[in-house]
């Protein structure tokens, strides 16, 4: 069952969701969150169609749902759920996007999730290289780090990646004074499909004069507060 655990779910009819990629628990109220990064062919021919946890039938944005063990016991057998984000952008017709509250920076690809100890959710965003910068996605430019308070519903942009980069992975230090994060495989995409990287991160500005490297930030606040706030 550990080993082929989708295919065990499977057998006992769990429901097929939108590529699952990272799970975070509240370290409060025990809530535990979920992306589902995105899923273009559901309700394609014999792809399972639109359902309640699954709303999009062409699920370019992804979202986040989050649930709640009755009596908050982790080992019980009865829960509640509900979409925490539909991602995308809402002024695209036929998009979908569903956010929690009206002060919101829109985003797509959701994939990785991190908890600091004051109950803020940290969002990374992985579109492919291929894909960013063109429709439906243009408008969601880079991938990007986000900050969510889900006692309000706010979510907002922390940070923009360099072209072509997957930003994956983020800790807070317990003191909640520095945060790390990574920025992977900038330049992804190349500008003629061949020769020239778009991207020359960390070392310059001009794409093409250096070669795009990976790379893990140490971010603090200058004022030495916590960062987030």
């Amino acid at each position: 069952m550990l080993i082929h655990a989708r295919l065990a779910g499977d057998v006992v009819g769990g429901t097929k969701m939108d590529r699952p990629e990272w799970i975070a628990v509240h370290p409060q109220s025990g809530e535990v969150y979920v992306t589902l990064t995105n899923n273009s062919q559901r309700g394609d021919a014999g792809k399972p169609g639109p359902d309640a946890a699954n709303p999009r039938a062409n699920n370019l944005y992804g979202g986040i749902l989050r649930w709640r063990e009755d009596n908050g016991d982790a080992a019980g057998t009865g829960f509640a759920w509900d979409h925490f984000a539909l991602a995308g952008d809402p002024a695209r017709p036929g998009s979908g996007a569903r956010y929690p509250a009206k002060d919101v920076d829109m985003f797509g690809a959701p994939d990785g999730l991190h908890f600091d100890k004051g109950g803020l959710l940290w969002i990374q965003t992985d579109m492919s290289g291929q894909v960013i910068g063109t429709p439906p996605y243009a408008s969601l430019g880079n991938n990007q780090m986000l900050c969510a308070d889900p006692a309000s519903g706010r979510i907002k942009r922390f940070l923009t990646g360099p072209n072509g980069c997957e930003i994956t992975g983020c800790v807070v230090t317990p003191d909640r004074r520095t945060l790390f994060v990574n920025i992977q495989h900038p330049g992804e995409a190349r500008d003629d499909g061949d020769t020239k990287h778009n991207s020359a991160w960390p070392d310059a500005a001009e794409p093409g004069s250096a070669r795009p490297r990976s790379a893990t930030l140490a971010i603090r606040r200058r004022d030495g507060g916590i960062v987030g706030t």
